[in-house]
């Protein structure tokens, strides 16, 4: 029979400590709506008694039914000055009204004598008197032993102590925390066996790792070998420091590796939309090379991975990226051969065969363009478009008759004023108009949507999302070449467009105009997403 791990959340509160993650209130009601949606067994919601954006999110998530997950209120045990029942952040435990509650309590001896200040024996009767007036009050009560590992290798008998303390109050399960993330894989599994032996085989065990040795998932990961049946852990291992340990690598290794059984695993095709979701939400671009969730985790860039991918995945693919609810992609580069461009031929719904000259013609392009400093990694829709056009499959929407744009400066502690006035032809038509905007670049975007939008209206629906400027190698200063890339998208999807030019300006115009493009074959319903 299969072991169940249960999966404990802490994003709302252990990943809101990563630098730059921030979360309002509506955000982490979105987050938490959407880890339970992938089977989270508990999410930590915060600390109530810290800060008042906690207290008010445990207020707030009241109003939700969630299908599985359990709400978890985080917080410390008591004050040495107060008893339990009189301790204020004890209190705000309770009145978060959650089925579950996991304290912390101190199991270094350093950190009772330093950051307490109190006798070791005041400390273990803190930890037993927290959890035995929580579980009088609570349906569940989780002890974290914080810096559990450092504590258990400076004092062995004290920090079995404080476990046992804590099992004396009602803990349901005692978690051992390795606070500061210096502990390898192979001195935390001989500790857990050790503290098995010392504390009976019924004790149920949880692990809750940060990632300062890049060793987070590994620990977690083998303390499941070990018989731990809880782990803590974060989306995309955000957290303090270096971060937690990463609940979207852990969840398919255990399913789809180890033999392990847990909700989050049985709805593992969501785990990379929720992945993506909560870098969403904290305004934080995705790691590309997230193993399992990223964009990365499945491309294939060298012509000998492609052709052998298209054959058989499991050539250089570790696991079917579907599983994960993520997808397979071809590279396109320098390094691209007939594989490469067949494949995203395929992709893009073009009806391309090996023998064509044209997939020479589009190789041959390739490696010129690659040469003058454009990239298509990130910018797949201009290297769509740049196919199109070898295929003749590409409609022209609107030609170019020219363009000026205008910037300047009139007071010396204004702002600059940007405009652009523009000249197209979409058909027989000549439009000739001008827009103001924020910089040159957002003027001349202006004044082309104002010329072609009603001949185009869906271009409303897109917006520009990102914009990078790089200055490629070659001549220096300000004779070199610059590459600008694009992030264009609409409510359904994202993507790149490049444009390289001695001229910044002209660099952008290559970018927005391929991004404009690639919305409007969009809506005609031409391209294939695969």
């Amino acid at each position: 029979m299969p072991v169940r791990i249960e999966i404990y959340d802490t994003t709302l509160r252990d990943g809101t400590q990563a630098e730059d993650f921030n979360l309002s209130v509506e955000d982490k009601i979105r987050i938490a709506i959407r880890l339970d949606e992938l089977g989270m067994d508990y999410i930590e919601g915060g600390w109530p008694g810290s800060n008042p954006k906690d207290g008010q999110f445990f207020q707030e998530i009241q109003n939700y039914s969630l299908k599985h997950s359990k709400i978890v209120a985080f917080g410390s045990t008591h004050q040495a000055r107060f008893q339990a029942h009189e301790d204020p952040n004890l209190k705000a435990l309770i009145e978060a009204r959650t089925p579950a509650v996991t304290i912390f309590g101190k199991t270094w001896d350093v950190h009772v004598r330093d950051a307490l200040r109190i006798s070791l024996e005041r400390n273990l009767e803190l930890i037993e008197d927290s959890v035995s007036w929580l579980t009088s009050k609570v349906e569940t009560v989780f002890y974290d032993a914080e810096h559990f590992f450092d504590g258990y290798k400076a004092n062995q008998a004290y920090a079995i102590q404080t476990l046992k303390r804590a099992v004396k109050g009602g803990a349901k399960c005692l978690v051992l925390c390795d606070t500061n993330g210096g502990t390898l894989p192979h001195e935390l599994t001989q500790i857990i066996d050790q503290v098995k032996s010392q504390m009976g085989s019924d004790i149920k065990l949880g692990i809750h790792c940060h990632n300062d040795s890049d060793v987070a998932v590994a620990n977690s990961l083998m303390a499941a070998m070990s018989g731990v049946v809880q782990i803590q852990g974060t989306m995309n291992g955000f957290g303090e420091r270096c971060g937690n340990a990463n609940l979207c690598s852990i969840i398919p290794a255990l399913t789809l590796k180890m033999g392990f059984k847990c909700t989050a695993g049985e709805n593992l095709s969501q785990l990379t939309g929720a992945s993506r979701f909560v870098s969403e939400i904290a305004n934080l671009p995705h790691n590309k090379y997230q193993p399992y969730v990223g964009t990365s985790a499945f491309a294939h860039k060298g012509g000998v991975h492609v052709s052998a991918v298209q054959r058989n995945p499991e050539t250089y693919e570790h696991v079917r990226p579907e599983l994960i609810g993520n997808v397979q992609r071809i590279l396109v580069s320098d390094l691209a051969g007939k594989s490469n461009i067949l494949a995203k031929a395929r992709q893009f719904g073009l009806d391309l065969d090996s023998r064509d000259p044209a997939v020479m013609a589009i190789v041959s392009q390739l490696k010129e363009l690659e040469a003058q400093g454009f990239q298509f990694e990130g910018a797949e829709a201009s290297f769509e478009i740049l196919m199109r056009k070898a295929t003749g499959a590409m409609r022209r929407y609107f030609e170019l008759i020219g363009f000026r744009v205008i910037d300047q400066k009139l007071k010396e502690d204004g702002p600059p004023q940007s405009e652009a006035t523009i000249m197209v032809r979409v058909g027989g038509q000549v439009e000739h108009t001008a827009a103001t905007g924020n910089g040159p670049v957002n003027a001349l975007d202006n004044a082309l949507r104002k010329a072609i939008e009603k001949f185009f209206p869906q271009i409303k629906e897109m917006r520009l999302e990102d914009y990078k400027v790089r200055v490629l190698p070659g001549r220096p200063g300000t004779e070199a070449k610059v590459r600008v890339l694009i992030e264009s998208r609409d409510q359904k999807e994202k993507w790149g467009t490049v444009g390289v030019s001695h001229d910044i300006i002209e660099a952008s115009w290559q970018a927005l105009v391929d991004g404009i493009c690639y919305k409007l074959i969009k809506s005609e319903g031409k391209r294939r997403t695969g």
